[in-house]
């Protein structure tokens, strides 16, 4: 499976963006999707994930109220709607797929995406 992340840029404080990760190469409705960043200098971090049904959502506490995340079986393509962005926002996003997985921070993709790059200015 590849997946391809896009829609980061730069924002401000306040705004509203939506990625996407478009998927290819594989049964896209029975891999769990996931959306993690890593901010400069710091770790990995959830973000939040979606099962494959789509009958289960896991949005970190950290962007709860202001992240959301959907999937579009029909398009190949996991969506993180991202609103209220806060400068530390800031990071490279990178979405994940894995068989069956579980919709959790502990989501261990079997997949990966380039990342694309979220910077909120305040």
């Amino acid at each position: 499976v590849q997946l391809q992340a896009s829609g980061g840029g730069l924002v401000q404080a306040g705004d509203s963006l939506r990625l996407s990760c478009a998927a290819s190469g594989g049964s896209f409705s029975i891999y769990t999707l996931g959306w993690f960043r890593q901010a400069p200098g710091k770790e990995r971090e959830f973000v939040a994930a979606i099962t494959w049904s789509a009958s289960g959502t896991y949005v970190a506490d950290s962007v709860k109220g202001r992240f959301a995340i959907s999937r579009d079986n029909a398009k190949n393509t996991v969506y993180l709607h991202m609103n209220s962005l806060k400068p530390e926002d800031t990071a490279v996003y990178y979405c994940t797929a894995r068989k069956y997985g579980a919709a959790s921070p502990s989501l261990k993709g079997d997949y990966w995406g380039q990342g694309t790059l979220v910077t909120v200015s305040s």
